[in-house]
């Protein structure tokens, strides 16, 4: 496959999560997938302990029946406190309007769902719904991989994003793909496609690291 041959550093500052520019007419391959999934293998994980697995849906029904159970979760997000549509309404001018994109964004996503070509659930053994420690260990192996996943799917040409939506009904969604809920995690749902066109830049980040970054001291 044929990369775009991106530097880290465009790499790191143009992987964006890829909504309204997905192309949900264009197949992804499955070997496509599987190569980015080599990479997703490779990340760093907590006590070297490779927990994680990972479940590729392209099948039609099975996308279908996610997507409803992402529809009626967005149908409740969207109507809570801390919604994106509702801190815009108090943000100041500039950011409300990227905050109603980042709506109109999601919406577009949310309403095109079935249409995806391919969603990747990253997987964990067990329950991790417990404590902050347990939790956020889990997570430190997962979320790693997934990120490499994604930058190894940006670098070949397709666009991805990371939901959760869909986990307001996760012991729905286990039934519907067969997972143990039980005994399985669900951490996200992945889309992934091909973009139209390739040409992502960075996002605008109010005041960079240094306003988000405290040295020694809490500021």
């Amino acid at each position: 496959m044929t990369t775009l041959g991106l530097s880290a550093h465009d790499l790191l500052t143009t992987t964006r999560s890829v909504r309204k520019r997905l192309d949900f007419d264009r197949p992804v391959d499955n070997d496509l997938i599987r190569e980015c999934l080599e990479y997703a293998v490779q990340a760093p994980t907590g006590s070297n302990r490779q927990g994680w697995q990972f479940l590729v849906v392209t099948d039609e029904e099975k996308k279908a029946g996610l997507a409803d159970l992402y529809r009626r979760g967005w149908d409740l997000y969207t109507s809570m406190a801390g919604s994106v549509g509702d801190t815009s309404e108090s943000a100041p001018d500039e950011k409300a309007a990227q905050q109603l994109r980042v709506l109109g964004s999601a919406s577009y996503l949310a309403e095109n769902m079935h249409r995806v070509p391919a969603m990747l659930i990253p997987c964990l053994p067990g329950r991790i719904d417990g404590s902050a420690m347990g939790a956020t260990s889990s997570l430190a192996s997962i979320i790693p991989s997934t990120w490499s996943f994604m930058l190894a799917a940006r670098e070949r040409g397709l666009g991805t994003c990371w939901t959760t939506i869909h986990l307001m009904f996760e012991e729905e969604a286990s039934e519907l793909l067969g997972i143990p809920y039980e005994s399985v995690s669900q951490v996200a749902l992945i889309t992934i496609g091909h973009t139209i066109g390739t040409d992502f830049k960075p996002a605008s980040r109010e005041g960079g690291a240094s306003a988000v970054t405290s040295w020694n001291t809490w500021d």
